[in-house]
């Protein structure tokens, strides 16, 4: 008889390979997660993406670049108006134009709405995740109060293609700026309540404290910006280090967390709903004391003239037809902007070759760069832990394939 070979205990083991995803309501988006398990344990995971992916760079090398906005409206669909505003600010870094301080100041009133609005949905995921669904339909109805307000500013909700090259597309009506500081007064109360629900509830510490942990230094070699890498205690945030929109006007804390947990990631976002309410509250004290009706700069070839001009200004009708037609092209040159999304730093690269198209665009998706480290943050953890890792890292689809 042949020798009968020893098998230790770990060679005895069945795992079992889990599909979570593509089309699964765990996942918060069309991407895959080949999870090998033992038991509830994660031993492995591959990662699959591409579900989604639209090759919004390539459509954009064939579109003008004031038409490229309602490709970045669908990449970080939860807050759009910082995906508009950071390429607008790209074209204009090319282009040289000159932005007014009011301009800035309403820009930021936008962005911060939307960061605002960005971090609600991703806190309350992450508390439906762990079993508490109240908390989410209560900022669901302040979600919604935001994109109220973006209505009236641009006629849009969700995919926004707000703003213009140069500008906005039009000035906040006096609708908007009510429901402005109607937010303003009403939220806080709501977020605060939100907090109780949460921050101290021993459910909800359990479930979240320790698990999907990483260090700073692991955050930074794999490339983490935004909230993932702040709540691992790395205080960088492109509004401070390289400020763009007049973010230097500003006073306002970079909330930073400790251990790099889902609890930290949690906290970290809950904190800057506060510190973005603070400055929205600054904006609007700012814009008090400045010229009212100014939503654009003075940048005639770039910037469409409002309809009543060209049916009455010759001047005006000819820019309108050269900005059309596409007869005013873009100078020779290479320029990288970013701006401080809600998942980090949202960048984008863009090379000119002297036409009215992008000759090479390249985005930078903060999801695309720190979804690589998922593996690891997840591994040997129970799948339930794998889930809450996944929400506080707020992944979104559209933004990771691009």
């Amino acid at each position: 008889m042949p020798e009968q070979k020893y098998f230790p205990e770990e060679e005895h083991k069945e795992f079992i390979t889990l599909n979570l995803g593509p089309s699964h309501p765990a996942t918060h988006g069309v991407f895959q997660n080949v999870l090998t398990m033992d038991g509830e344990f994660v031993v492995d995971t591959e990662q699959t993406i591409g579900y989604i992916h639209r090759a919004f760079e390539k459509l954009a090398e064939r579109r003008p670049f004031y038409q490229i906005t309602t490709l970045t409206d669908r990449m970080n669909y939860c807050s759009s108006p910082i995906n508009n505003m950071g390429w607008h600010m790209t074209v204009e870094k090319l282009l040289g134009i000159e932005i007014p301080k009011e301009v800035e100041y309403k820009r930021i009133i936008i962005m911060e709405l939307a960061r605002i609005a960005d971090h609600n949905i991703c806190n309350s995921v992450i508390g439906v995740d762990s079993g508490a669904l109240t908390g989410f339909v209560y900022m669901f109805q302040e979600r919604e109060k935001i994109y109220e307000i973006f209505e009236e500013i641009c006629g849009s909700r969700l995919t926004t293609n707000i703003g213009r090259v140069g500008g906005l597309e039009r000035d906040f009506n006096e609708k908007a700026w009510t429901k402005i500081r109607t937010f303003l007064s009403e939220f806080p109360k709501v977020l605060k309540e939100f907090e109780k629900l949460l921050v101290r509830n021993r459910i909800f510490m359990d479930r979240t404290i320790g698990v999907g942990a990483i260090s700073a230094e692991r955050a930074l070699n794999y490339g983490f910006t935004g909230p993932n890498l702040r709540a691992a205690g790395v205080d960088y945030d492109v509004r401070v280090m390289n400020p763009y929109s007049s973010y230097e006007d500003f006073d306002f804390d970079i909330p930073v967390g400790t251990h790099g947990d889902t609890y930290d990631r949690y906290m970290v976002r809950d904190q800057e709903m506060w510190q973005s309410l603070s400055i929205i509250q600054q904006a609007l004290d700012k814009l008090q004391k400045m010229s009212p009706g100014v939503f654009h700069a003075d940048a005639p070839s770039v910037y469409l003239p409002l309809k009543e001009e060209v049916y009455n200004n010759m001047e005006a009708l000819i820019y309108h037809f050269k900005i059309v037609m596409g007869e005013v092209d873009a100078p020779v040159g290479e320029v990288y902007h970013c701006v401080e999304g809600g998942n980090g730093e949202l960048g984008f690269y863009l090379v000119s070759d002297g036409g009215r198209t992008p000759y090479r665009l390249h985005f930078r998706r903060p999801c695309f760069v720190f979804y690589q480290a998922y593996p690891e943050m997840i591994r040997g953890r129970m799948l339930s832990d794998a889930i809450l890792t996944m929400s506080s890292m707020n992944v979104i689809a559209g933004e990771l394939d691009a």
